[in-house]
């Protein structure tokens, strides 16, 4: 399978737009800059949407699940069955996502990449199963060739429906037991860093779990040292939700459709995606602040802002989704407060004016 159009061009953001929906925030009936980041995701959301009164009230969900060979070396807390068994939950309407989904009004498509329990036909589940996990990558590269092209592919059709279904907005979302040691692996591959640094307690780890985990991932890192290129450090570190969240992302791109990135292990799938090809980056917007260990540096490397700081760590594209309230109120504001001539109202110019007469 071919993975040739990763590279292909993504449009840049809509300047005009941007600076319509800059001049309309001057003129409405507030103080400049006062609505903080509200005023400025939705002047984003104009360029990326090219339309000076953005919206987000069509919005796609798509959580991606797959199992991690690694899980074998006992890095997380949880068994391995549980991310076929989330599967089903998602499915059912019984997980966060799916409460949060339905909340929203949003689409929550589910795709099944492959576990080592696999459900089977689950109605609402999109089955593009890979294989049953990866490979531990302390072994061995966790994808093969084949394997990689294919996560990626799902990620890719996933971005492509939600834009043919009229989209404005693209989540994405994933489960997959030991998925935070596959992003810690690679973020500190992409980022040059130690394990200690960005490894931490995933699914609730003790302290000593966590050393444990840091000092498989030192494992990984030595034995793929040679992988200095970013598509070849997601194919031998990540996992198949990893590729599949930077297939989506890369593809969302390249569609013009803005992203909403959730938060550790998306984040680590964005930033691979945006040095795989870097006009990803201005298609991106960012949720929240984890509270996994990791998050922060990811953010900086991206020089991303959050919207949110809860304290989050479940994934799932929860915390993604809990932000989307925030992204309509900052379009509600946009288009719907009054103008200063529209309301009557003297505004800072004006009031200059007065006294300078």
């Amino acid at each position: 399978m071919n993975t040739d159009w990763l590279a292909a061009p993504c449009p840049s953001p809509d300047a005009a737009s941007a600076d319509a929906a800059r001049a309309r925030q001057a003129q409405l009936t507030k103080p400049p800059g006062s609505l903080g980041a509200l005023e400025e995701v939705a002047v984003q959301l104009a360029a990326l949407q090219r339309a000076p009164r953005p919206a987000v009230e069509r919005v796609w969900i798509s959580v991606f699940a797959g199992d991690h060979g690694v899980a074998e070396e006992g890095v997380s807390a949880f068994p391995q069955a549980v991310t076929g068994e989330m599967v089903r939950n998602f499915a059912s309407g019984g997980a966060a996502i799916s409460v949060l989904a339905r909340e929203l009004g949003a689409t929550l498509e589910v795709v099944n990449l492959g576990t080592v329990n696999d459900p089977g036909e689950i109605p609402g589940v999109r089955r593009a199963v890979v294989a049953p996990c990866t490979a531990n990558f302390c072994r061995a590269p966790a994808m093969t060739e084949a394997q990689f092209a294919a996560a990626l592919e799902a990620g890719a059709a996933s971005a492509r429906a939600a834009r043919a279904a009229g989209a404005q907005l693209f989540v994405g979302g994933e489960m997959g037991i030991a998925n935070t040691t596959a992003a810690a692996a690679l973020a500190c591959a992409l980022l040059d860093a130690a394990p200690a640094a960005l490894t931490g307690a995933g699914t609730g780890l003790d302290a000593a779990g966590v050393v444990h985990k840091a000092a498989v991932i030192a494992r990984a890192l030595a034995l793929h040292a040679e992988a200095r290129e970013p598509r070849e450090q997601l194919r031998r570190l990540g996992g198949f939700e990893i590729a599949a969240l930077a297939g989506a992302y890369i593809a969302a791109a390249q569609a013009g459709l803005p992203v909403l990135v959730d938060g550790f292990i998306t984040t680590a799938a964005a930033l691979a995606a945006a040095r795989i090809n870097p006009g990803v980056r201005g298609w991106l917007l960012f949720a929240h602040r984890s509270h996994e260990r990791g998050h922060a540096a990811l953010l900086r490397a991206l020089d991303a802002a959050p919207l949110l700081d809860l304290g989050l760590r479940l994934g799932e594209a929860s915390g993604a989704a809990a932000a989307v309230p925030l992204l309509r109120l900052a379009c509600a504001l946009h288009g719907g407060m009054a103008t200063f001539a529209q309301a009557g109202v003297s505004g800072a110019a004006d009031d200059a004016r007065g006294h300078a007469a």
